[in-house]
């Protein structure tokens, strides 16, 4: 019986991403085990491997894959780390959940595209976990339904309390737009055709040089639009919303949870620190349908064409916030490979 000790997956990257993915695999998720770790700092790669029996410690990619003991990947590095990576698990024909972005740029992302192509079968699923969280599922159905009529707006509010040291202007958009760009592109089941990045007055919060908040305006390919509002540095704690405005009504997601509680002069719930704990159920059921359906022998989810569509808006996205105006997103013919 294929993996009947669990599938054995190796984590590329064991950093805040990739140790919760391990900790996700080894004491969440069912029918999977971690049987490698891979970080370029050894010293680090070691001790996440330590604390889980038959795991392994390695500092490349590569050496992990060809383990007799890894039946999947799950890759969580830096971005600009994944196109070898994937390279290297396609060249093994490893299945892969591919933490976003799936490559930094639209070029390496089509170097992916053909890359998959060639192997002659999907292998790759892209970590857009929005699509497993219970509230976007649910306005995903509601839209799919045509109960409201069409979509003819979609406003997205995606707040941090702060950002990471290091963290540029263009990685709001790359790392943190990313997200509303998949699910517009999902919840709407359009294209994106442009954006435009508008930069308001920043907040005295924002480190030098950043322009905080952000505005982002999105055209699609059947004439809707869809906003954003990227806030680095709110200082409240990590908020995500969603409103789609249709033609017989709206539908509202991201509202804070419950309890709401009355007490000490105060009404109202608590806000998540972090998208980390806001979204740990969309993880869990992510990886859990990665783990069943790579034991099926098959690839489901957003796969090598999301990863690429979103960083062509992306990249069209930092153009637009450097140089101001819109931009057209450049996307080749989906072949009738990713039909």
């Amino acid at each position: 019986m294929p993996f009947q000790r669990g599938l054995g997956v190796a984590v590329v990257g064991t950093g805040k991403m990739g140790a919760d993915h391990v900790r996700r695999l080894h004491g969440v998720i069912s029918g999977a085990r971690v049987t490698a770790v891979v970080d370029i700092e050894a010293d680090r790669a070691k001790s996440v491997a330590d604390a889980i029996d038959g795991c392994t410690a390695y500092t490349e990619p590569a050496a992990a894959m060809a383990a007799e003991d890894v039946d999947a990947v799950l890759i969580a590095s830096p971005g600009p780390a994944h196109e070898a990576a994937l390279i290297e698990a396609l060249g093994r024909d490893l299945p892969v959940l591919c933490e976003k972005p799936m490559t930094p740029d639209a070029a390496s992302a089509l170097r992916i595209l053909e890359a998959e192509q060639r192997h002659g079968r999907r292998r790759i699923q892209v970590g857009f976990m929005r699509r497993y969280d219970a509230e976007y599922v649910k306005l995903k159905r509601l839209l799919d339904s045509g109960e409201l009529g069409r979509a003819l707006m979609l406003h997205q509010r995606h707040r941090n309390l702060t950002m990471p040291p290091g963290f540029t202007d263009a990685m709001l958009i790359t790392s943190s737009v990313a997200h509303e760009v998949d699910a517009t592109r999902w919840l709407l089941d359009q294209e994106i055709t442009a954006i435009t990045v508008h930069k308001p007055a920043p907040t005295s919060h924002a480190p030098a040089g950043m322009n905080d908040p952000q505005f982002v305006v999105i055209e699609t390919s059947a004439g809707a639009l869809a906003d954003v509002e990227i806030f680095g540095h709110c200082g409240y704690g990590y908020q995500v919303q969603a409103e789609a405005v249709c033609e017989r009504g709206t539908a509202r997601i991201g509202d804070e949870p419950g309890p709401r509680v009355s007490a000490d002069g105060r009404w109202g719930s608590r806000v998540p620190p972090d998208y980390v704990e806001r979204f740990e159920d969309a993880y869990d059921r992510e990886v859990q349908a990665w783990v069943d359906a790579t034991r099926r022998g098959e690839t489901t989810g957003p796969g090598a064409w999301d990863g690429y569509a979103a960083a062509a808006v992306c990249e069209a996205g930092v153009v637009s916030q450097r140089e101001g105006g819109r931009i057209e997103v450049e996307l080749i013919e989906r072949p009738a490979f990713y039909a």
